[in-house]
């Protein structure tokens, strides 16, 4: 039985594992003491857990249990990354490399810290949305101390070349801070093969509660050091004092604990869901651009321009499919997704594209609905615009000259 609506908008948040949830319960009544107070068991209850907890983050990324530091999310983690190393490594260098398709919380600070005088380079992607190393090579100076690259881009998908940009980083001497917030449980992450110094997490992309992430930090070869963005009682090793939210902690390591020991049937159900949708739609549609790489992406991700048609009002004629157009966190915006403007997409088909993005609780079912449902708003609008009346006449758009008022 198809349940309405469809939720196929799992980058911007993803359900919570009914495991995940069964696991925290007894953290909010039963085992509620505080992990920071070791003079009795209610403490040591609630610290053994946060031990686990970062346990089987770790695992997840190969890490080791003392180099992970419970963050709010990944907004904070990457905040703390980016200006934790600028402020604690200011002696070295001044100069940070970034790309110009970053989530915001990757690209906001890399700003502010271009008004407190650190010099920034966004590096320009391809049309597939992709860094290529050599890039990153070149732009690195005796100045650099810090690149900030994500793993899989939370809008189209495409995946860096990650392990050699890390080994460049290791030869250059520069830290590397990557913000894998859509690639945990969806592409391999192993911090020692590629090269990672700085890893941002965060639960509730990978079936996990919202409100608690988690930042890797490298402790040898180079041990990375940190200033605090937040001040008080040192929890965290001093780099995130507060104290520590034990359910979802417990929660977020649940998650990546799923995330780790059921890795292959999940990837191979997300992709094969993402290739039957896409596929679905292309067969059935003619003018569908497929934005980001066709090789390189994550397995949830489908990012698609209907040309001709406005991808608001396709959204609005698809009311039982939850989809975003653009980034979900930026959403509020009328602007042109500024990651597709970044693949040299023109204004028109930016404004026409639809993110999916499925997860493996989706099922064939809800895919063919989609697709029913995506087909049908489409040549529904198409019908209305005489631009798709145009191109169906054979008239090239791009011979016309318009008139202007």
């Amino acid at each position: 039985m198809l349940r309405l609506p469809i939720y196929l908008d799992n980058n911007s948040t993803t359900r919570t594992d009914p495991r995940v949830v069964e696991a925290m319960l007894p953290f909010f009544t039963e085992h509620f003491g505080n992990p920071a107070i070791r003079n009795h068991s209610f403490g040591w209850e609630a610290e053994d857990a946060v031990e686990k907890s970062r346990e089987q983050i770790a695992q997840l990324i190969g890490a080791g249990a003392r180099e992970i530091v419970f963050t709010s999310g990944s907004t904070e983690s990457n905040n703390l990354a980016i200006k934790g190393v600028a402020q604690m490594y200011k002696p070295k260098g001044d100069h940070i490399i970034t790309s110009n398709i970053e989530h915001k919380a990757v690209l906001d600070p890399c700003k502010r810290l271009e008004k407190e005088g650190f010099r920034v380079t966004y590096l320009p992607v391809d049309k597939e949305g992709m860094i290529h190393p050599d890039q990153v090579r070149e732009a690195i100076d005796d100045k650099t101390i810090l690149v900030s690259l994500m793993y899989g881009n939370n809008e189209i998908g495409s995946i860096y070349p990650i392990g050699e940009i890390g080994k460049i980083c290791k030869e250059k001497k520069v830290l590397f801070h990557t913000d894998a917030t859509q690639a945990a449980g969806r592409a391999p992450i192993d911090v020692e093969k590629q090269g990672i110094d700085l890893l941002s997490l965060s639960a509730h992309k990978v079936y996990g509660p919202k409100g608690i992430g988690c930042l890797y930090v490298r402790r040898k070869n180079p041990r990375v050091r940190l200033e605090a963005l937040i001040d008080g009682g040192g929890q965290e090793r001093g780099m995130r004092s507060g104290t520590l939210a034990t359910p979802n902690i417990v929660g977020m390591g649940a998650a990546m604990e799923f995330a780790r020991t059921e890795f292959d049937a999940n990837v191979a159900q997300m992709t094969k869901l993402r290739d039957r949708l896409h596929q679905g739609i292309v067969r059935q549609l003619p003018h569908i651009e497929l934005n980001g790489h066709p090789k390189y992406r994550l397995p949830s991700t489908v990012n698609l321009s209907f040309a001709y048609v406005e991808g608001e009002a396709l959204m609005m004629g698809m009311k039982d499919i939850a989809v975003s157009s653009g980034s979900a966190c930026t959403s509020a915006s009328l602007e042109p997704s500024y990651v597709l403007k970044a693949l040299g997409v023109g204004d028109e088909l930016a404004h026409s594209s639809l993110r999916f993005g499925v997860s493996r609780f989706n099922t064939e079912e809800e895919i063919d609905f989609a697709i029913e449902q995506t087909v049908k708003a489409t040549n529904h609008l198409r019908a209305m615009s005489p631009l798709a009346e145009m191109v169906e006449e054979g008239i090239d758009l791009s011979t016309v000259q318009w008139a202007s008022h």
